[in-house]
């Protein structure tokens, strides 16, 4: 009987569910307890490396660069601290390990880290703590002190006027009904001839424009540089007066000089480097270049009809400017150096000896031609940069209140280079060619000028820090 009881026993599967749940219980609560912890160390991991990526970051701040390795060293200690202090369940405050490494005007900082994360489940896990660690580095450049060369074309095609409504206005200005017969009737360019009454004129463009309240594209251009020199409105610094360049120099804590010099067939000297202050005294200085009459430079015969050299001018620019220095503050290295070049790209000046034009006028010696970029590769060779604002040069066609007019000397010798649009023809791709990689902006008729010129000093003057890992 005995035997028949054990052999139904055997037989019975109806309690199979219970011992299997009871056998599977062991390992899923050890991968419950396992996953909870992993989970947990995680969580923490992620907090301890967000904390060692602030540490990172606040050793770059513009204001830390100016300090001491030590000084940054202990503000990205401190920073990391503030997480991880306050972080619960580590076996300990994990220590971080800060590298900081100076080359020239660069930073690099490392921030690293290992601790533990304490288990719910160290029986189950056979550890008392989880092992956590990360690392991050970060890089910047301090702000270097710079020398700034305003270099701003005044020449005849400067007087254009500034939005389509001034141009329309000043061509209605000088219709053959209110200007005598010569080059300067239906002219959207409020050109300044000195030599009005070769013409039979009593009054000359830019006298016309002035009367009638048009704004010119020069007008635009020295509004730029007041702004940059003189008054910012929008500086973040409280306290600090005068310009764009003298807010980020404090806000940068740098020394910036600039100079100021214009040019049309050759270059003019406004001021020579010194404060932005100083050089903000002379933008009422900034004027059209004046012509005999008909655009010729000087009275007589009009064989000289030119106005605008662009690489002469940055040529005598590079024999003033020295070479740059690294613009640290340790003794005996010097500022960077960097050009700011306003102009619309289009040469128009006179051949001599053995220069040679893509597309000159032979019986005049007249040589108009986007600017070659070549005087700006022999200054950027030097460590000098070079910064370009392109006021695009505006397409002579379909103009006037009726957009009836064209500009036939336009279409004869300036066109092609400005096809297919004054933003993507030759001039432009000269001119970006000219820039330093990435200092390069145009701004269209119309367009505003002194937000693009502030835009393209902040891009040069501005610095900072990355997270590289």
């Amino acid at each position: 009987m005995l035997r028949a009881q054990s052999y139904r026993f055997a037989k019975d599967r109806k309690a199979n569910v219970a011992v299997i749940f009871a056998l599977m219980m062991v390992p899923t609560v050890y991968l419950l307890g396992m996953a909870m912890d992993y989970t947990q160390a995680l969580r923490k991991r992620s907090q301890l490396d967000a904390a060692a990526d602030a540490a990172a970051i606040a050793a770059v701040r513009p204001a830390m660069l100016q300090q001491t390795d030590a000084v940054a060293q202990a503000t990205a200690l401190a920073v990391f601290q503030s997480t991880a202090n306050s972080l619960p369940g580590l076996t300990s405050v994990p220590t971080p390990t800060i590298t900081i490494t100076d080359v020239g005007l660069a930073r690099t900082v490392s921030v690293s880290y290992n601790t533990s994360s304490i288990n719910n489940f160290p029986a189950l896990l056979r550890s008392p703590a989880w092992p956590i660690g990360g690392s991050a580095t970060s890089k910047a450049s301090s702000a270097p002190n710079m020398n700034f060369y305003l270099l701003l074309d005044d020449s005849p095609s400067m007087a254009i006027g500034a939005t389509l409504p001034d141009i329309n206005n000043l061509i209605t200005a000088t219709a053959p009904s209110k200007q005598p017969a010569g080059s300067s009737q239906n002219c959207g360019f409020a050109c300044h001839e000195t030599n009005i009454s070769h013409d039979g004129g009593t009054k000359d463009n830019l006298t016309i424009a002035r009367n009638n309240n048009i704004t010119l594209r020069i007008d635009l251009v020295t509004s730029a540089v007041n702004q940059l020199l003189n008054s910012w409105s929008l500086c973040p610094q409280s306290g600090v007066s005068g310009g764009v360049m003298q807010c980020m120099s404090a806000l940068n804590n740098t020394v910036y000089k600039a100079a100021l010099y214009t040019f049309d067939i050759g270059l003019n000297t406004l001021q020579t480097l010194t404060t932005p202050t100083t050089a903000g005294t002379q933008v009422s200085n900034i004027q059209l270049m004046p012509v005999a009459y008909q655009n010729c430079v000087v009275s007589g015969s009009c064989n000289t009809d030119y106005g605008t050299y662009i690489e002469g001018a940055l040529s005598s620019l590079n024999t003033i400017m020295p070479a740059p220095g690294l613009g640290s503050n340790t003794a005996g290295d010097t500022p960077q150096e960097v050009i700011f070049l306003v102009t619309d790209g289009v040469d128009d000046w006179l051949l001599t000896g053995s220069q040679t034009c893509i597309n000159s006028l032979s019986s005049y010696k007249r040589c108009m031609q986007p600017i070659d970029p070549t005087i700006c590769t022999t200054i950027k060779n030097r460590g000098i940069r070079i910064a370009v604002l392109y006021t695009e040069y505006l397409q002579l066609i379909n103009l006037g209140p009726n957009s009836n007019i064209t500009d036939s000397w336009y279409m004869s010798w300036v066109d092609k280079y400005d096809e297919p649009g004054s933003s993507t023809g030759t001039i432009a791709t000269n001119l970006k060619a000219c820039a330093s990689p990435g200092l390069f902006a145009d701004v269209q008729t119309g367009g505003d000028i002194s937000d693009a010129l502030t835009k393209l000093f902040i891009k040069v003057a501005s610095s900072t820090g990355s997270l590289t890992q």
